[in-house]
């Protein structure tokens, strides 16, 4: 074997070693942390859509929501489009939903309504929210004016997230699917939505949970109680007093 057929030989070993475990040809996750046996016994087939705008970040947490709710909605009843700032070229027929009448976004904004307040002008919704942190939900607001267009609603409500395994910023924030969950619950007027759909969320924390993951309180929860490690910034410490505001006006 020649120098050159060595070279050759080297340069077709994959750089990360293979991954031997079995998966779940539907979630894509390891056999033995799959939740798909928790999703509904059939596609739910609500009348209204879900868009996520996905900041990429979100694809490489391996604890994300968002395909939870892709697996227990029809297919053409969620769609995910992947992003910073949208719409872009590559986002086939995202400006068309957007620009539509019946589009509302799920955002905080000032000028948000409860989504309970919604005029009954139809029965069929595209509900579009943002996937990602905080900080990277309000850069892609900010950096996409299309969005400043639409109807904004938001969630009054006193659920407590049921994503245990992870901090939230303050008490009452839920995680992509809990939202969408229950947003749909909402305008379907039908509480299916958000016992179903959930339900793949409580078997991942379980799972973690009885592996070594232990249960996390909210940034606003260890603040209040000193036991948050960290100094306070500005954008956090705004985000609970806005957060502390919209609890008091729900009340």
């Amino acid at each position: 074997m020649d120098e050159l057929e060595v070279w050759e030989d080297l340069s077709n070993i994959p750089a990360d070693p293979p991954d031997m475990r079995e998966k779940c040809v539907n979630c894509k996750r390891p056999a033995v942390v799959c939740w798909c046996s928790a999703l509904p016994p059939e596609r739910l087939q609500p009348r209204s859509k879900v868009i996520l705008l996905q900041h990429p970040a979100e694809e490489k947490r391996c604890l994300r929501t968002a395909p939870m709710l892709q697996l227990g909605l029809a297919t053409e009843k969620c769609l995910i489009f992947k992003g910073k700032k949208f719409p872009q070229p590559r986002h086939e027929n995202l400006e068309n939903i957007l620009n539509q009448p019946n589009t509302i976004l799920l955002y905080p904004s000032k000028t948000a309504i409860d989504i309970k307040d919604l005029e009954n002008d139809t029965d069929n919704y595209n509900l579009v929210l943002i996937d990602g942190t905080w900080p990277q939900a309000k850069a892609i607001y900010a950096s996409s004016p299309i969005l400043h267009k639409i109807k904004q609603v938001k969630l009054l409500t006193s659920n407590t997230s049921s994503y245990v395994i992870r901090t939230q910023p303050t008490e009452g924030c839920l995680s992509t699917l809990e939202t969408a969950a229950v947003a749909l619950s909402q305008l379907e007027k039908d509480a299916i939505y958000a016992q179903q759909l959930i339900q793949p969320l409580h078997i991942l924390c379980k799972y973690q949970l009885e592996n070594g993951a232990v249960t996390h309180q909210s940034k606003e929860f260890l603040i209040k109680t000193k036991m948050y490690p960290k100094l306070i910034g500005k954008r956090l410490s705004k985000l609970l007093r806005s957060a502390n505001e919209d609890a008091a006006v729900d009340t």
